[in-house]
């Protein structure tokens, strides 16, 4: 009897220790991800470099603005005062041909 209460008691001790081997195992694998992921934060930073305030650039900016912004006013002047003598060549034109067409 006492042959299978050895056999239990060995498996009982493997099982222990396999137990333990497997949760060391873990832990080594969870703090080589801590680690890695630690490593990786830092080198994010250097790809990253903080730009500094340029004013010429914002007054580039705003100067391309403002002409777009003229340019936009001028052509929008343009089109309407094109407007305007087509309408009234038209209404001249079309007091012509009633004239005429009283006429004959």
């Amino acid at each position: 009897m006492s042959d299978p209460l050895a056999k239990a008691e060995a498996a009982v001790t493997e099982a222990q220790t396999n137990t333990a081997a497997v949760q060391l195992a873990l832990a080594a694998v969870e703090l080589a991800k801590v680690a890695n992921s630690q490593q990786q934060a830092p080198s994010c930073q250097h790809h990253a470099p903080k730009q500094e305030f340029s004013a010429k650039k914002w007054v580039v900016i705003g100067g391309t603005a403002c002409v777009c912004a003229v340019a936009f006013a001028l052509a929008s002047i343009a089109i309407a005062i094109g407007a305007t003598c087509a309408t009234a060549c038209l209404l001249v034109l079309r007091s012509m041909w009633r004239t005429y067409q009283k006429g004959n």
